[in-house]
């Protein structure tokens, strides 16, 4: 149940630091609207656009986001390279001659890059989260619970589809 969890964590966090690498790249980019939003964000911005709307962000508190999200993309970006690179590698022991001895050596590779992340993904969203008013950050914590609790049903309803049948009675 643990090793779910984990591997779900950890494709919930690439999958989050991924975009937020699209959006700083966006950000070298000309922006172009988008639909229904009526703010000035790339495509890659969808979720800037999500929570700008959510949450009623000001043109001032967008810039300032954008501006972390691009710093931290000189950070993020080669930890995600590191990422799949490694994945890459990985697949090569998952569909040609296994040997376990590598496998653990780039596991323990994909580890530390997942560590850096965690800790870049922590940061950063602090940062982001101390952009926020009072009331903002009241709504975001409500936002990020309604969320969890949805995840958890998720994986109950997952663990309980996986759990093996009870033995026939005799």
């Amino acid at each position: 149940m643990r090793s779910i969890r984990f591997r779900f964590l950890v494709a919930a966090l690439a999958v989050l630091l991924g975009t937020m690498v699209a959006r700083s790249q966006a950000a070298d980019t000309p922006p172009t609207p988008m639909h229904g939003h009526g703010h000035e964000f790339g495509m890659g911005d969808h979720m800037m656009g999500f929570f700008a709307d959510y949450l009623n962000l000001t043109d001032a508190q967008q810039t300032q986001m954008k501006a972390v999200l691009q710093k931290e993309h000189g950070t993020l970006k080669p930890l995600m390279q590191q990422m799949h690179q490694t994945r890459q590698q990985l697949r090569q022991y998952e569909e040609g001659t296994f040997d376990e001895a590598k496998v653990r050596a780039l596991a323990a590779q994909q580890a530390q890059a997942i560590v850096e992340l965690t800790v870049q993904h922590a940061r950063v969203h602090n940062e982001l989260f101390q952009l926020l008013t009072p009331d903002q950050q009241t709504r975001m914590k409500e936002f990020e619970a309604r969320r969890e609790a949805r995840m958890q049903k998720r994986m109950q309803r997952h663990m309980s589809n996986e759990a093996p049948a009870p033995p026939p009675e005799q």
